[in-house]
């Protein structure tokens, strides 16, 4: 019997798994850069902090977990987003309690959600994301962003446009969400199911709705922007004016929102503008969650964050034409004739990888001229030939695949000669 893969899944094979490792690689370096320290959580955790985090009314709760009891009768959840499991191991471990503070994590792993597969959207799908915790200075706001801006960028990405809107705080939302139900509770009926579910539960996420996005009641919806307090007001300036200082250009959207209960204040997405990368145009998103470390348990603490997809940034590489700098080869393949110059391979291979080369020989005990072609397909810089009359003088062949000039070197001196070479 055959076995395929599960739907909304895939296997990253050779060839293609090198550009996921340099782009994660470019990650942390970037994150190093800024500061940032790696963090690594379950993938799975009680189902409980995702419904006080991420919020009970949301569509990831409601639709998308993947959730199961284990033998213990404990629900379970694989997660479905990275900041509750950043923020439940912040609280767990008492990093509040580190002298060096705020604490600034990123973290690259799977998560899972349940949603229609579809270009780029899996339902196991790789996020990396950065979490700052413990400040409530807008300037590390507009570093976040700008940590994001410079993942892309330095990647090759142009086609880029950085969305921006503020959620503001308790008071501001209060107000504003009482606004948005008297605007739209007249004709809720005209709106989708989930739509009149959310305006008593979470009538901001109305906003967000894909289904009813072109109602006219959408066009005319209060804006946050009108409801503001002055603290709030002056937090948003600030935060604005400092990716202005950055020289980092953004555009501010007021129907901009996060689709997860526990943001205020700051919100954005990275859009991709390049032509042809699909109707689904959103990079990453991420914004300020004031208040999500008491949720779980924590001291009151400041917040913000941000999650990309990784295949959504491949994609985006792919629309733009972008090509990885990745080298796909060896430094040396090594080519045997006859039974002793066999024997000798695997030591003398060994040797070329303890010195730091990439190296490989051939395995089915193919003629010299298949094995010359098994070296060309790796892309080998030099191709090392060992017969067993070489063997016996101490010598061997090294053959410059660029050039195509061949070289006979001391047989003890040939691994000092080909990192010349390199």
């Amino acid at each position: 019997m055959g076995y395929q893969i599960p739907r909304g899944t895939q296997d990253i094979l050779p060839g293609t798994v090198e550009k996921w490792q340099f782009v994660e690689e470019k990650a942390r370096e970037i994150c190093s850069r800024y500061n940032y320290k790696e963090i690594r959580t379950p993938i799975f955790e009680h189902t409980e902090l995702f419904l006080r985090s991420v919020g009970d009314t949301t569509d990831i709760v409601q639709k998308e977990m993947y959730t199961f009891t284990d033998r213990g009768d404990r629900s379970l959840t694989l997660r479905p987003e990275g900041t509750a499991s950043t923020v439940r191991a912040y609280v767990e471990n008492k990093l509040f309690g580190l002298a060096q503070q705020p604490t600034k994590l990123y973290y690259i792993g799977p998560m899972f959600r349940y949603e229609r597969p579809q270009a780029g959207r899996y339902r196991q799908f790789v996020q990396f994301g950065i979490e700052a915790m413990g400040s409530d200075d807008p300037s590390i706001d507009a570093e976040v962003m700008a940590l994001a801006i410079d993942v892309y960028k330095e990647l090759g990405l142009k086609s880029l446009r950085l969305v921006l809107n503020t959620l503001g705080d308790k008071e501001s939302r209060k107000a504003h969400r009482e606004a948005l139900v008297a605007h739209f509770e007249p004709r809720i009926g005209e709106f989708c199911h989930d739509c009149q579910n959310r305006l008593q539960t979470n009538p901001l996420r109305i906003l967000d709705c894909k289904k009813d996005r072109d109602h006219e009641l959408m066009k005319t919806a209060p804006s946050i922007h009108d409801y503001l307090n002055e603290e709030s007001r002056e937090y948003f300036e600030t935060v604005k004016s400092t990716l202005t200082a950055m020289g980092i250009e953004y555009v501010i959207d007021p129907k901009l929102v996060r689709g997860l209960d526990y943001y205020n204040h700051t919100a954005f997405e990275i859009i991709s503008d390049a032509e042809g990368f699909g109707a689904i145009t959103t990079l990453s998103g991420g914004g300020r969650y004031n208040g999500l470390a008491e949720e779980v348990g924590g001291p009151a603490t400041p917040g913000i964050g941000f999650a990309m997809s990784l295949e959504r940034l491949l994609l985006a590489l792919d629309a733009e034409g972008v090509k990885l700098p990745i080298e796909d080869s060896l430094d040396c393949y090594l080519i045997t004739m006859g039974d002793q110059a066999k024997e000798k391979a695997p030591s003398l291979l060994y040797r070329f990888r303890k010195a730091g080369l990439k190296a490989d020989k051939d395995y089915l005990d193919k003629k010299m001229k298949a094995q010359f072609k098994a070296a060309d397909r790796t892309n080998a810089k030099f191709v090392a030939v060992l017969g067993d009359d070489e063997l016996a003088n101490g010598v061997i062949s090294v053959k410059d695949m660029e050039s195509g000039e061949q070289t006979e070197v001391a047989l003890d001196q040939v691994t000092e000669y080909i990192l010349k070479q390199i």
